[in-house]
């Protein structure tokens, strides 16, 4: 599927939704492709007690972000699902919208590999994150 474009990308991750905690933590996709995604979610209601973008609240985008990327390479009838996931928080966002960028480091038939980029409004950045996810085929439906 590796030649669909941001468009068809787009139309395929909001048909596909970003699950329950996405919604709740107000991620919005904002482009969509097997070589680039990209997702927004604001920093308020996302936050630790002290008024902090909460570290969990970056891990969540960068897994939702490279976990979506790594289903739109698999393909129809195979499914993504994450084995390993890092981060390393380097700023804290106070206010605004955080931006997750996700790029492939490693798109295989079975591994799948995504580095995302989260930066703040002033584009500095706040989060790197690495995912590796497994591809196998979807279960059949009984």
């Amino acid at each position: 599927m590796s030649d669909v474009s941001t468009t068809e990308g787009l139309d395929w991750a909001t048909a596909r939704g970003m699950g329950a905690l996405a919604q709740k933590m107000g991620m919005e996709f904002t482009e969509f492709s097997i070589e680039r995604s990209v997702a927004t979610m604001p920093v308020e209601g996302n936050t630790q007690p002290v008024g902090l973008m909460h570290g969990g609240a970056y891990v969540v985008l960068g897994e939702s972000l490279g976990s979506m990327a790594a289903n739109l390479h698999a393909g129809p009838g195979r499914l993504a699902v994450g084995v390993d996931i890092n981060a390393t928080h380097t700023r804290s966002a106070v206010s605004g919208v955080v931006t997750g960028v996700c790029t492939p480091v490693h798109l295989g038939r079975s591994i799948t590999v995504h580095e995302i980029v989260v930066t703040d409004d002033q584009g500095r950045r706040c989060s790197t994150i690495r995912i590796t996810n497994m591809i196998k085929d979807a279960p059949q439906a009984q």
